[in-house]
C-alpha cells in the first residue's frame, strides 16, 4: 500500500484574482488529492494537500503551471503534519 503524506505548498506570483483557488480545487479533485487551498494576505496562495507521492508529485506540477492568466513565480512546499483525514475531497477556504 502507497504511503500518504501530506504537503504545505506556498505559492507566489500573480496567483490571485485569476482562478487560481478554482483550478487548484478542481485539479486537486481530479488527481484524488484531499485537503484545501486558499489565498493569503501577502499576495500568496496556500495549499495543504494530502496523497501518495505520485498524487503530490503531480498535484505540485500542477500549481507550477497554475491556469490561464496565472504567472507563478515561486513555489516552496514543506511536510505538513496537519490531519486531514476527515477531508475527503478538495476544498477553497477563506
Amino acid at each position: 500500500m502507497p504511503t500518504i503524506a501530506t504537503r504545505r505548498y506556498l505559492i507566489s506570483g500573480m496567483v490571485q484574482g485569476v482562478g487560481f483557488r478554482w483550478f487548484t480545487q478542481a485539479e486537486g479533485n481530479r488527481l484524488g488529492v484531499s485537503g484545501w487551498v486558499r489565498n493569503l494576505p501577502s499576495g500568496q496562495v496556500e495549499a495543504v494537500a494530502r496523497g501518495t507521492a505520485s498524487q503530490l508529485d503531480a498535484f505540485e506540477s500542477m500549481l507550477r503551471q497554475g491556469p490561464d492568466g496565472a504567472f507563478v513565480t515561486d513555489l516552496h512546499f514543506s511536510e505538513n503534519s496537519d490531519d486531514l483525514t476527515g477531508l475527503t475531497s478538495f476544498e477553497i477556504r477563506s
